[in-house]
């Protein structure tokens, strides 16, 4: 099917269907989903949840105990925000069951660029999936139910065509009312329609902002009378009524309401009662309009707490059920939503340096991340991305203790996504002869960035410490790390060696033996060992050996069993990898003839320096950023 075919045939798909009211009970009476509610139908559209057993994910069993979490496809790309989504899916399940949260206002709080917006437009965009049924012509999309009366009609209704007695709730609107009167009160006369909601066309679906306080009144949300009609209506008939505000229009839907708290309290009243009661009043003397729809507000924390603190507001306060959205506090998350905004963008084909996002992410993390007592900042943020420091860190602390003490403000504050997007932006456009990012210029661009941004003080100097105390200390090591492998052809052999020696004596050690060297004869008493094992210990810092070299062991016995008697990779074992890469990595001064760009003594360095520059690239970088990330290497290694 071409493009073309394929747009006329959703066209199609959602045009509107009509029924008689006969035929429209008929199908209430084989699909519940024809007088089901707004809340209702969006669960339907968000869909079954999969559930994911964090017990098999490591990093996941560290951050949810080991329990078994929702996650919904439909918010398949909302990274990092699972609570805040579980939260919001709670209360659309909540409503659906005809609970408190049916009558509630679904606010979202968070701070800005944190992803209200985003949520909003997802939870819009479900809403047009799933089709409503409403009385042809009304101009609020009411539903046919509202025809009956709930007390005489109500059980005829649920013993015919099982349509419980909860779902009668509609008040019928001004405009049904008159119909109804000129039908001589003969409901067949009506006539029902299928119909999807739309954004485009404002059908079930509205959004509202707050105006200018001296001059924005209810008519935003109730509507307002249609002067071009009063030649032929009174000013108080429905027919000359503007259903145009914003609850007429989502009946059945999804009201938004943007910045909610930046409106006059005057224009916010009509929510109360639409929410609570099911309906509200226009601007004329007619009766009240139905509203039987979802309300979702959102707006940044400082509206919300001056609405708050403001006595007045106390009625309101009990009906919002508030979401908090805070920022990503999860480094692997937050490199998610980077590596997605690139996809969308132009720069998806540019290269980025390895470890350039992660480094925006770090950052973009620390800054919302709220100081821990006795503990490095640094570490919270590891521990917070489900990783484990037993061995690295023993000031770290589990993720429940750091939870606890942060208390339920952490990740309110912070940069936001969008500046870090924007600071990855000038990154790729750093250099003017090629499109492409690396964390040296990264480094560069931040620093810049936070001095023009005129943070307060004692700010400016906490985010410049992170820069210069963590990512430029750590990335140090990481890309001699980079260089290293790419120097050593024989890296993976070299390293496979080291683990196998490491694992034997560790094993002699542990069993109080003495190790004969079948190559060379040597013997090594536990002393001996011990101190083999060190060697390759401390250069990675390791706080205890003891616990460490059983766990190897351990490790290693078990892994044999499944691999024929033979040792795993060297590289199976994340905390060991590591320890052998700082044994390898240790002494950088036979590097420096290969990776430097100086000219050459001999063509045989020459031919090493190719092809180490070979290597890098086929790593992930240009071959200027090689001589950049090289050059940048050797000077930090040298002043440290």
């Amino acid at each position: 099917m071409d493009v073309i075919s394929n747009s006329a045939a959703r066209h199609a798909r959602l045009r509107e269907e009509e029924l008689s009211i006969d035929e429209y009970l008929a199908l209430c009476q084989s699909d519940p989903m024809a007088y089901a509610s707004a809340a209702q139908r969006m669960l339907v559209a968000i869909g079954e949840p999969e559930m994911v057993d964090t017990r098999k994910d490591p990093h996941l069993s560290r951050l949810f105990a080991n329990k078994v979490i929702r996650r919904y496809p439909a918010f398949a790309e909302f990274y990092g925000m699972d609570d805040s989504i579980d939260q919001v899916v709670s209360f659309f399940r909540h409503a659906a069951q005809a609970l408190e949260e049916r009558k509630q206002i679904l606010y979202l709080l968070g701070p800005v660029g944190g992803g209200k917006s985003s949520i909003a437009e997802r939870l819009k965009y479900l809403m047009q999936k799933v089709p409503f049924y409403a009385l042809k012509g009304s101009p609020v999309n009411e539903s046919p139910l509202g025809l009956f009366d709930p007390a005489e009609d109500g059980p005829m209704l649920e013993e015919q065509f099982g349509i419980p007695r909860r779902c009668l709730q509609h008040v019928l609107s001004p405009w049904a009312v008159k119909r109804l009167e000129e039908y001589g009160g003969d409901i067949r006369q009506f006539r029902v329609v299928k119909r999807y909601p739309s954004i485009l066309r404002q059908i079930a679906i509205s959004k509202t902002e707050p105006g200018d306080e001296n001059n924005q009144d209810i008519s935003s949300l109730v509507g307002k009378v249609d002067i071009r009609k009063l030649e032929n209506f009174a000013q108080d008939d429905t027919d000359a009524y503007s259903y145009s505000g914003g609850l007429c229009l989502a009946n059945q839907g999804l009201l938004e309401f943007v910045e909610m708290f930046k409106a006059p309290i005057k224009v916010l009243h009509p929510l109360l009662t639409a929410t609570q009661e099911g309906n509200y009043k226009g601007t004329e003397g007619f009766g009240a309009i139905p509203f039987d729809g979802l309300v979702l507000a959102h707006s940044n924390e400082s509206e919300w707490k001056a609405f708050r603190n403001n006595r007045n507001n106390e009625a309101f306060l009990d009906r919002i059920y508030i979401v908090k959205v805070p920022y990503c506090l999860r480094v692997s998350e937050e490199v998610k939503i980077y590596e997605k905004l690139i996809r969308e963008s132009s720069l998806a084909d540019a290269v980025c340096a390895p470890g350039t996002l992660k480094m925006m992410a770090q950052f973009a993390v620390l800054t919302r991340l709220k100081e821990p007592e006795n503990s490095s900042i640094f570490s919270k943020m590891q521990v917070y991305d489900g990783e484990s420091l037993k061995d690295t860190d023993p000031h770290a602390k589990s993720y429940p203790e750091y939870r606890d003490y942060a208390g339920v403000d952490e990740g309110m504050s912070g940069i936001s996504t969008r500046f870090a997007f924007k600071i990855l932006s000038k990154v790729f456009n750093y250099d003017s002869t090629e499109v492409a990012a690396n964390p040296v210029h990264l480094m560069y661009v931040l620093e810049q960035q936070i001095e023009r941004e005129q943070f307060p003080a004692d700010l400016e100097t906490r985010y410049t410490g992170f820069i210069k105390e963590y990512l430029s200390p750590r990335y140090a090591e990481f890309i001699g790390k980079e260089i290293q492998t790419a120097y050593l052809e024989s890296y993976s052999e070299y390293g496979q060696n080291i683990f196998d020696r490491y694992v034997t004596y560790a094993d002699y050690w542990i069993q109080d033996s003495e190790y004969r060297d079948t190559d060379t004869g040597e013997v090594f008493d536990r002393n001996a060992l011990n101190a083999e094992l060190e060697k390759i210990e401390k250069p990675a810092g390791i706080a205890n050996p003891k616990d460490f070299r059983n766990e190897i062991v351990n490790f290693v016995l078990r892994a044999r069993a499944n691999n024929q008697g033979k040792n795993p990779s060297w590289t199976s074992y994340e905390k060991l990898r590591v320890v052998i890469e700082k044994k390898m990595f240790s002494n950088t001064e036979e590097l420096l003839p290969v990776i430097s760009f100086n000219a050459k003594a001999s063509a045989d360095e020459a031919k090493k320096h190719e092809d180490f520059v070979t290597r890098m690239e086929s790593k992930g970088y240009t071959p200027k950023q090689v001589r950049l990330l090289c050059e940048w290497y050797l000077r930090v290694h040298k002043s440290s």
